[in-house]
């Protein structure tokens, strides 16, 4: 049986403002209406004896994760939730842990849930082989052939004149390298860019990483015999799991193993790093401009205009990338696509809160906006999901008054439960019990705001929460 392993716990930092700590880019709908974590798993259809997948992701993720994998019909995948980051080591020895007791000794795929594939059956066609390797005793992983000296990704040297021509021996794991260093890799020939992609038996998998790292092995069974399940989800025991050395699986165990193989990939793979990539990607005019929003442009050149919320204008510029959210604005040149990671630095230093999460925040329940702020006062848009209710809750130093706008609103205030229609409203003083939900099959869509002389989020005591929140 092949199991897919879906390692979602990345944040994307270099497709900021776009993608953020607590909603990264695999959570995200760069092409087309599905996100990148929903694509990866929509392309494994037509695989045979395909099991459910293992997804392992960030446990701040977990509800977002969770619904996305519903609504494409992955209601029995084994969502393991990673208590803190220790890099795709311990991720995959765990999931390596969980997958043996859904099969006996099955076939693990590796995949990450944010690259683009574009050749689907070219895809596949490399995964057949890549069983077919992994069967065979050999711990696998795909090659993508370059197509220019990218200093971006690092590199596989295989040996092509040694085993089968469907794959070849990995001789080496290279770091990024310098423009010149790439040049050279590609001049050479044998040198593939690493995809992070592998196939391998679980059985084999496990005592490599025995050998060659034992202490991940040992954290990830630890961590597992202690979990416990949460809802959809696999909690990890914390402290066992911590034990694990923040360790990736090139450095733990590839690049130590003798039973390594490559297989060359030409189906069109990007790990849309940056927006260098997200450009190269999209649909482009005949000047080389891309634009993803509202935007107007005259005569400018090799250009990307990427805005969620308001018109964005540019005018004869060339190589430039303007990306517009709401509550941030990133313009670079295209050659500098690779240093946002020193913009999300200096916001960190300066205690900013933009590389987290976006003015629009996502719970289990729905979503919320701010869409205004000032002195003692606060305005919220909220959306709650047909069927869904908030925590039973109630805050020390604010009141709230609530309009809805659109569906049908229970509100529970006290020992009181009632029922607002549009263009109704309610008021909840400052310490009383309230309750938000919606029995309705539509959105709900209210307008909060909140007054009092602080607001913050976590003046909130919860006394019942239907998503197990504290």
């Amino acid at each position: 049986m092949i199991i897919p392993v879906i390692l979602a716990g990345g944040s994307g930092t270099r497709l900021w403002p776009l993608s953020r700590q607590h909603y990264p880019k695999q959570l995200l709908k760069l092409f087309g209406d599905r996100t990148m974590l929903q694509q990866t798993l929509l392309r494994l259809e037509g695989l045979p004896d395909l099991g459910d997948p293992v997804v392992v992701c960030n446990e701040e993720h977990r509800f977002m994760v969770a619904e996305q994998l519903q609504e494409i019909g992955q209601s029995k995948a084994a969502i393991l939730l990673e208590p803190l980051a220790r890099n795709t080591a311990p991720a995959l020895a765990l999931a390596a842990v969980k997958a043996q007791t859904m099969a006996e000794n099955p076939t693990l795929l590796v995949l990450a849930a944010d690259h683009v594939i574009n050749d689907v059956p070219l895809f596949h066609q490399a995964v057949a082989t890549a069983v077919s390797a992994a069967e065979a005793g050999h711990l696998v992983t795909f090659g993508v052939e370059p197509t220019r000296p990218e200093t971006g990704y690092g590199y596989i040297k295989t040996q092509h004149d040694k085993g089968a021509q469907s794959y070849f021996p990995v001789q080496q794991f290279a770091e990024k390298p310098d423009l010149a260093t790439a040049q050279s890799y590609l001049a050479q020939g044998g040198y593939y860019w690493n995809s992070g992609m592998f196939v391998f038996q679980a059985e084999g998998f496990l005592a490599e990483l025995e050998s060659y790292s034992p202490d991940v092995l040992a954290a990830a069974q630890k961590s597992y015999q202690e979990a416990v399940s949460d809802l959809d989800f696999v909690r990890v025991d914390r402290d066992a799991f911590a034990a694990a050395p923040n360790i990736s699986i090139d450095y733990a165990v590839m690049e130590n193993s003798e039973k390594v193989v490559c297989v060359p990939f030409t189906a069109g793979w990007s790990d849309v790093g940056c927006w260098q990539s997200f450009w190269e990607l999209s649909d482009k005019d005949e000047q080389g401009n891309s634009f993803v929003g509202d935007s107007i442009d005259v005569g400018s050149t090799d250009t990307l205009v990427f805005s969620q919320d308001k018109l964005v204008a540019t005018i004869g510029v060339n190589n430039l990338m303007v990306i517009n959210t709401p509550d941030a604005v990133l313009v670079a040149d295209k050659s500098a696509a690779q240093e946002v990671k020193a913009v999300i630095a200096k916001i960190q230093q300066q205690n900013r809160t933009e590389h987290l999460q976006h003015r629009e925040i996502y719970r289990p329940w729905g979503c919320y906006d701010s869409v205004d702020e000032g002195t003692r006062y606060q305005v919220k848009r909220i959306t709650v999901k047909p069927g869904a209710r908030l925590s039973l809750q109630m805050h020390y130093h604010r009141a709230e008054h609530w309009i809805v706008v659109r569906g049908t609103a229970e509100v529970q205030k006290g020992d009181e439960t009632l029922l607002l229609s549009e263009n109704e409203s309610t008021f909840i003083p400052v310490g009383m019990r309230h309750r938000l939900s919606n029995p309705g099959k539509i959105p709900l869509e209210l307008i909060e705001v909140q007054s009092g002389p602080y607001l913050g989020e976590d003046d909130i005591q919860r006394f019942d929460d239907n998503y197990g929140r504290s």
